[in-house]
């Protein structure tokens, strides 16, 4: 792996999954590349102009959560509040990808909605998590977050000539089982992607994974496949989600699939433990399982870059 050109899409993954927080992926022509930023450091200034901060996703903040896992999900969303603050040039929006609150309660969502209330970037979009929708009719989401999208949960909408989409898969949830989107909800997405330019960068994002990353647990959703079909015919297509609290990668065509890490507690990897849940690790080890994805857009040419940085510098 010595010459960047010659790297494989399996290499890249790998990559992935071992690299540090100091590694960008950029995405052009469906292929993910891994650049080290120390070698892009070199050519900042020729950089610079193409590489912009897009957004930053956050995910799965479990405000409530007290176990062992993590004992101060507070203090490690207050330290990624931090970091987004810290950058030296802010995204134009924040995108958290659902599970806000751990057992949907009242006070979960006023203080989650306090500490967001810290983020200097103020454009905030959200989908709720299957722990942000135990209560009927999930009523303590979209009180807070639901006006976007006229309580429906899913919208789209464009910034920076980036279309996105916000979907919700965990209104029928059930433990264990697959995401479901609906026949309404799809019907309504394929109709909003029907009459885009083929050229336009596409961001997906929603809470379950849209595609299948252990069925065993429940890490999928099981009614994607015509919105996939569809996204197919797009240049750039980016598909985001949290809900597995750990980085997943996959590449196919022009779409690349992405889930991010958690800002709270570890998930063990699907197949690798009795089922899923709050993984603990030593105390030392936590933040950097803990995390959150920058994506910034490259205008020449026009694509997107990742980059995930964890709490503790290091993954």
């Amino acid at each position: 792996m010595n010459n960047p050109d010659k790297r494989t899409r399996r290499d890249a993954l790998k990559c992935l999954g071992f690299g540090t927080a100091g590694t960008l992926f950029a995405l052009a022509g469906g292929v993910l590349t891994p650049i080290d930023l120390a070698l892009a450091a070199a050519d900042r200034k020729s950089r610079r102009a193409s590489l912009k901060p897009l957004f930053v996703q956050i995910s799965d903040t479990h405000i409530g959560f007290n176990k062992d896992a993590n004992p101060d999900v507070v203090g490690t969303l207050n330290h990624t509040i931090d970091m987004v603050n810290a950058m030296p040039e802010q995204p134009g929006l924040i995108i958290h990808t659902g599970d806000i609150t751990h057992l949907c309660k009242a006070e979960e969502f006023d203080e989650a909605q306090q500490l967001l209330s810290r983020l200097r970037v103020t454009e905030l979009h959200t989908v709720p998590g299957e722990h942000d929708t135990t209560d009927p009719d999930a009523t303590q989401y979209f009180s807070r977050f639901g006006k976007a999208s006229n309580n429906k949960g899913y919208y789209s909408f464009d910034h920076a000539g980036v279309h996105f989409m916000a979907l919700v898969n965990v209104m029928e949830f059930k433990p264990g089982g697959l995401g479901t989107l609906g026949e309404q909800q799809l019907a309504w997405a394929l109709g909003d992607l029907m009459h885009r330019s083929a050229s336009t960068p596409i961001v997906v994002f929603a809470h379950m994974p849209l595609w299948s990353v252990y069925e065993p647990w429940g890490w999928g959703t099981g009614d994607a496949a015509p919105l996939l079909a569809q996204l197919k015919r797009f240049g750039s297509v980016t598909v985001l989600n949290g809900h597995i609290h750990q980085i997943v990668q996959k590449v196919e065509g022009n779409m690349t699939f992405h889930t991010a890490r958690s800002t709270a507690f570890p998930q063990p990897v699907g197949g690798e433990a009795a089922g899923p849940g709050p993984l603990k690790v030593q105390p030392e080890r936590l933040r950097q399982m803990l995390g959150l994805t920058t994506v910034s857009l490259l205008e020449h040419p026009r694509s997107l870059a990742l980059n995930d940085s964890t709490l503790g510098g290091m993954a």
